[in-house]
């Protein structure tokens, strides 16, 4: 834990063996209630109302979705012993702390229990992240989920940065290597590294998510503290004037100590961070109001991305090069906004205007997809949908959108090629589009610089690794490693050469593309700048 963490005050589960329980309990202990039953039988005691506590219990450990959940207490007029069955776990529970919850609410909330953003959490600021849920222990299950699901928050994760690479192991130690001219390896050193080497002074401390940017990396630890290094700035890093103070070894943010952080997202502009209960925030670019505040460039301080999202819980935020994508968990359901510069036609709306404030994307309520994912390229964007439809659009150079051809798309189009594949997780970079499908197979279209694609040959045999793919194209050399991928990172910046990891669910990780600063994690032979085919990196994250 971070030695930083606020003190925890103790959380009381409701789990079976915090109160002994008999198999056959006196009828005065519980108030049964009376089932109805089929045929000539008469009716009896209701089992579950006999002892709740067996039912927290097996709702709690089985881990449900919050939908499962709340589907037990729909009302249901097909029967009376269904109808009894749903009221049972409508009516409240009579258990402590709040004995008007019901044991659906209860469940819901021991889950949340689970995850460890949660758990730092004072009864008063759990209580403000139910209302911005929407009223219910089950949506907040739900809102905490899905921030997982979209991050891998609290799991192992692979970054592929400008230049450099950020790996954090599953309890959270951090390895870094690839280019170091601005510190942003966090060794206190400017050398580079073409080994994965553990950053050395983040010892003590789990890490929990990472971002790079161009001369820079940001970590979260599990109790809500970002460490920067590398140019010190948040906006414009790599060709701009800020940023010439370097810091080599990760330093606390001290503009974002009283803010409990779960993500960063780091655009060429500007960064942005997602604070545990749903709110975003940017640092930079406020001149002309480009993201909804005026501010200095050079602006340190942290400002709420003001408009509709101020009472919207945010599960995940993406930055492209200059512009942000944010999904959003609504009651209804889960939602896109975007906000920044609409040059061809990235943000979504069906124009090219600009942005100042988060807009809803309508498209995705026209097509009846429900947004789980979203990734936002350096010009283009994606998002993978609950049914594992696949949607992107912006700056089609190159195929990068997937629809066979390189036009400009200004609203998501579904990759119609990917129909047959249900998706579960999306990667953009510079022109570059990857999907991994629920399988463990990778598809992978837009442009074929320095072999990112991973297509080291094409169906007749012959070399294409440079050749640009317009239409998605299964990684073929991935599919040989007889590993099942889950997660995908490529290089997202216009100013270096792009490089991919593959991770898989067993914690080994895979690189190619781009390799002259190290950045692969693997050793070249003589002459050699890049790696067309994957190749394991010496390094286990599980």
């Amino acid at each position: 834990m971070d030695s930083t963490a606020s003190g925890t005050p103790a959380i009381q589960f409701h789990n079976i063996v915090e109160q002994p329980i008999s198999l056959i309990p006196p009828l005065q202990t519980f108030q049964c209630q009376k089932r109805q039953c089929f045929g000539d039988s008469t009716p009896g005691e209701f089992p579950l109302a006999a002892n709740p506590y067996i039912v927290l219990h097996v709702l709690t450990g089985c881990d449900l979705e919050p939908q499962d959940i709340a589907k037990l207490e729909a009302s249901c007029l097909q029967s009376a012993l269904i109808n009894v069955t749903c009221s049972f776990f409508r009516q409240p529970a009579n258990f402590a702390p709040d004995t008007e919850l019901s044991i659906t609410e209860l469940a819901a909330l021991d889950m949340c229990h689970k995850r460890a953003i949660f758990k730092p959490m004072t009864l008063e600021e759990r209580e403000v992240l139910k209302q911005r849920c929407g009223g219910s222990w089950k949506l907040v299950l739900r809102f905490l989920l899905a921030g997982e699901a979209c991050t891998r928050r609290e799991r192992s994760q692979a970054i592929a940065g400008p230049g450099h690479s950020i790996a954090v192991t599953s309890n959270g130690t951090v390895f870094s290597f690839g280019s170091n001219s601005s510190g942003q390896l966090g060794h206190g050193t400017l050398e580079e590294e073409w080994k994965p080497r553990p950053i050395r002074s983040l010892q003590g401390i789990r890490i929990i998510q990472a971002a790079a940017g161009a001369g820079r990396t940001m970590l979260i630890s599990d109790s809500g503290r970002v460490y920067a290094f590398g140019k010190d700035s948040f906006g414009e890093v790599e060709y701009g004037n800020q940023g010439a103070k370097l810091v080599t070894t990760p330093q606390l943010v001290e503009s974002l100590k009283d803010i409990f952080v779960v993500q960063a997202a780091i655009g060429n502009f500007f960064t942005a961070v997602l604070s545990r209960e749903g709110r975003v925030y940017t640092f930079s670019w406020g001149s002309d109001m480009k993201l909804g505040h005026q501010t200095d460039q050079n602006d340190i301080e942290p400002h709420l991305l003001s408009g509709p999202l101020e009472n919207i819980p945010v599960v995940q935020i993406a930055a492209g090069y200059c512009y942000l994508l944010v999904l959003a968990c609504e009651p209804s359901g889960m939602s896109v906004y975007s906000v920044g510069c609409g040059l061809g036609g990235k943000l979504g709306h069906g124009s090219r205007t600009d942005e100042k404030h988060p807009r809803l994307i309508e498209q995705f309520q026209t097509l009846k997809l429900q947004p789980m994912v979203v990734a936002a390229g350096a010009w283009h964007a994606a998002v993978v949908g609950k049914d594992g439809r696949v949607c992107t659009w912006g700056w089609g150079r190159y195929g990068c959108l997937g629809h066979g051809n390189e036009e400009c798309e200004s609203t998501p189009k579904v990759v119609e090629s990917l129909s047959s594949v249900k998706a579960v997780h999306v990667a953009t970079g510079d022109y570059t589009t990857f999907i991994v499908s629920d399988g463990g197979d990778v598809y992978s279209f837009g442009c074929g610089e320095s072999s990112s694609l991973g297509h080291s040959t094409g169906p007749d045999g012959q070399a294409n690794r440079r050749t640009n793919v317009l239409k998605p194209e299964l990684v073929t050399s991935l599919k040989e490693v007889n590993e099942r991928v889950v997660q995908i990172s490529l290089t997202n910046s216009i100013y270096w050469n792009a490089h991919t990891f593959a991770l898989t669910d067993s914690g080994k990780l895979y690189a190619f593309g781009a390799g002259d600063k190290g950045q692969l994690g693997i050793e070249l032979v003589a002459n050699q700048t890049e790696r067309d085919s994957p190749g394991k990196v010496d390094l286990d994250l599980n």
